[in-house]
């Protein structure tokens, strides 16, 4: 879902590990494997770690710019998120619209929210689930939208210099909407009810202003690496530490997001999350860290396709068992799951290949034909 950095192999690392928690995460909505629960339970923090990868990567490239020109170019900002973004996700919602039988779900949120991206907010999940994991997407590109615009205001004001307080401002509003939307919205219902789910998504799971966290981690690393030459220092002299560090915060954070529902998870949890993975994010950066040093083949490939697959990977694998079960063939075996997950990277490969590759050139054209 984000841009690959130039030799930052590590990235690639946590960006393969992001798609493979989400679809173990989502897998079990369709017939699986009984082991498919116990290992995908947390893969819903696949997404935080794609805010991390967002916040970081994106405002890396905006605090470059800023240090080199004290300024942000916002129409080559916008063309690049355009051409990354907006081609493969209609391409997706083409599917979705045209084509009943490639919707996992029954009933889609109106077209109007898909394309403002805006269906993050009042996602009714329990009767409107069908691509419902736009709803990231939307976050991340509201996040887009405004990161840009507000460090433009900030550059030339004193609070630049104290961004760090700002992004922890912000995550700290996160917490506090998290716990006003708990206790107006769900605290009085029972967990069993399906009436429950239905608002702590809707209140707490998808919208943009309970969700800041991983972004703002992000975004708070960068402006570190790229401002404070004794953090960035520290971070490359430490990479392994980090890695570890980020592993234990996680496992407690698994800990603390055993019942994801609960009040503690509900409100702390995100956080706990984003800082985990920030961590990890710091190691995949750090010279002296194994995920920097490692530069497999596979998590690469597999990192470059990983907007397609997400952004597809719930109608391929509905499409899938609908086949096998037409077929008369199991569809809750382990053979089924790799067929379904080797039709998912044949997808990702038809997005990387077919859409996201030739819109990349266009926007090369573009991007020359400005700076000429």
């Amino acid at each position: 879902m984000t841009e690959r950095s130039e030799k930052l192999y590590g990235l690639d690392h946590l960006r393969a590990a992001a798609i493979l928690l989400v679809l173990m995460y989502h897998y079990r909505a369709f017939k699986h494997p009984g082991w498919i629960d116990s290992f995908g339970r947390f893969g819903w923090t696949g997404v935080d770690l794609f805010f991390v990868l967002s916040g970081f990567l994106i405002s890396g490239q905006l605090f470059k710019e800023i240090q080199d020109k004290n300024r942000i170019s916002l129409k080559t900002f916008y063309i690049k998120r355009f051409f990354r973004i907006i081609p493969a996700y209609l391409f997706t919602l083409f599917l979705y619209f045209a084509f009943p039988f490639f919707r996992e779900r029954e009933a889609l949120s109106a077209l109007w929210k898909f394309v403002t991206f805006t269906q993050n907010y009042g996602l009714d999940v329990i009767s409107r689930g069908t691509f419902s994991h736009a709803w990231s997407l939307c976050i991340e590109e509201q996040f887009y939208l405004i990161l840009p615009l507000f460090l433009l205001i900030l550059i030339p004001s004193k609070l630049f210099k104290h961004l760090v307080f700002l992004i922890a401002a912000i995550i700290g509003f996160s917490i506090v909407f998290r716990v006003m939307a708990w206790n107006e919205f769900v605290a009085e219902i029972d967990i069993a009810s399906p009436d429950f789910w239905k608002l702590w998504y809707m209140k707490i799971y998808y919208p943009t202003h309970t969700r800041l966290d991983g972004l703002a981690i992000g975004v708070l690393i960068g402006y570190l690496i790229q401002y404070s030459s004794v953090f960035k220092k520290w971070v490359e002299a430490h990479g392994n530490k980090l890695f570890f560090l980020g592993i234990m915060m996680l496992g407690v954070s698994f800990w603390v997001c055993d019942e994801q529902a609960s009040k503690t998870a509900s409100i702390f949890g995100f956080t706990l999350v984003a800082v985990s993975y920030g961590f990890i994010l710091m190691a995949a950066v750090s010279p002296s860290s194994f995920l920097y040093r490692t530069k497999p083949y596979v998590t690469g490939q597999l990192a470059s396709l990983s907007y397609g697959v997400y952004l597809s990977h719930k109608g391929i694998i509905h499409m899938v068992q609908e086949g096998l079960t037409y077929l008369k063939f199991e569809t809750s075996d382990n053979m089924s799951l790799l067929l379904c997950l080797f039709a998912c990277i044949l997808g990702g490969l038809f997005y990387r290949f077919v859409i996201e590759k030739p819109f990349s050139i266009v926007k090369y054209i573009i991007l020359k034909g400005k700076d000429s």
